[in-house]
């Protein structure tokens, strides 16, 4: 079941930090996660903790990676995030145990809403539950929830709720067969 958008007022949207946390972030983000040279897997980890994410065992985080918010981000163990993996997270991202997010991959909570003239933020959190595999290129859309085991292939968009262990395609996405998991 799709999830509502929420709307907020662009002046009273919460970032949930203040400006300077956020301009730290913003310069750490640039020179430590979306810079392709950097592969020190334990600093990145530590650097998200400090900023308030919640991460399990096992993150596999490659480089060219972007984070908007890390105070706004749990993941579970043994999760692979790939090479310019972008997660947009105006707004909460829940990422489940055995998740692999494919390079160049878009979660995106938020955008505007058109039918204002102050273009209004919709935010809306993602979920992604255990097991999934998030295709390279994939766009996972505000409010979605990518429920167990799921596929969402390469360069498919995810505008509404996945079934578990169903396997989705094209843009906007939809179910093409069953995911079935041998051994």
């Amino acid at each position: 079941m799709k999830t509502e958008l929420q709307t907020f007022d662009n002046s009273t949207f919460d970032k949930e930090a203040g400006s300077i946390k956020i301009a730290v972030w913003l310069i750490l983000n640039a020179l430590i996660f979306r810079n392709p040279l950097i592969f020190v897997q334990g600093l990145k980890k530590w650097l998200l903790r400090v900023f308030g994410a919640q991460l399990g065992k096992g993150l596999v985080i490659k480089p060219g990676v972007n984070i908007k918010f890390p105070w706004k981000l749990k993941i579970g163990d043994n999760v692979w995030i790939g090479e310019n993996v972008w997660i947009d997270n105006l707004d909460y991202v829940s990422i489940g145990d055995d998740v692999c997010i494919s390079q160049g991959a878009l979660l995106l909570t938020g955008n505007h809403d058109y039918t204002k003239t102050g273009f209004d933020y919709r935010n809306a959190p993602i979920k992604i539950e255990d097991g999934v595999w998030i295709g390279a290129k994939a766009v996972v859309c505000p409010g979605v929830v990518c429920q167990s085991h799921s596929i969402l292939t390469v360069n498919s968009v995810a505008t509404f709720d996945s079934e578990a262990y169903q396997i989705y395609q094209g843009n906007p996405a939809k179910k093409v067969r069953k995911r079935i998991i041998n051994g």
